[in-house]
């Protein structure tokens, strides 16, 4: 049985189950206009597609909270269109499509531990870990004499994503990555 919640008690984070879709409210503000009733104004992120939509709801209006079931699991291999993953407890293995995952393995090499997102047993997400260590595969070079700050060239990490990092970075360094942004954090 789903837990119903009525708008006035909508948190930042919260995932609700609205119009057949499953969303996380990402902004939520309760209006009480000089005249007329109150609502409260949402920013709702589809949690299958990343849509964003607006809605405004009535304070007494109801909805199904969704339950997100969240399972740490270890990442095996690639084989062609599928991703293994396994449960560290069970050792159970799952396969996902790329489809599913979209660019979530962009930073994830093989044995990393990984957060498995799921409704109702449908798989719709992947947490990467927020900061990964990988070695630089291929840049080129920084010139010598560049001392500019804050300058970036590209440079491609062993998973095979590219990023941008300062010029002193060089083939075979490890590098700290922040997997939310993509950004280079520091030498590991």
């Amino acid at each position: 049985m789903a837990d119903v919640i009525s708008a006035s008690d909508f948190r930042n984070g919260m995932t609700i189950e609205y119009e057949g879709g499953v969303y996380t409210v990402i902004e939520f503000q309760h209006v009480k206009p000089g005249k007329g009733a109150a609502f409260v104004r949402t920013t709702l992120k589809s949690v299958t597609s990343s849509g964003v939509i607006e809605r405004t709801f009535r304070p007494t209006e109801k909805v199904d909270r969704a339950i997100i079931d969240r399972r740490d699991m270890q990442y095996l291999y690639n084989d062609g269109d599928l991703y293994y993953f396994m449960d560290p407890e069970s050792f159970e293995q799952m396969p996902l499509s790329s489809e599913q995952l979209g660019d979530a393995m962009r930073f994830v090499k093989e044995n990393d531990t990984v957060r498995i997102m799921s409704h109702n047993g449908n798989v719709f997400g992947v947490e990467p870990p927020m900061f990964v260590e990988l070695v630089v595969t291929h840049t080129e070079p920084g010139a010598r004499g560049n001392t500019a700050t804050n300058v970036l060239k590209p440079a491609e990490v062993e998973t095979g994503a590219t990023i941008q990092v300062p010029l002193f970075i060089n083939d075979g360094d490890k590098v700290k990555i922040d997997t939310r942004t993509g950004e280079y954090l520091s030498r590991a």
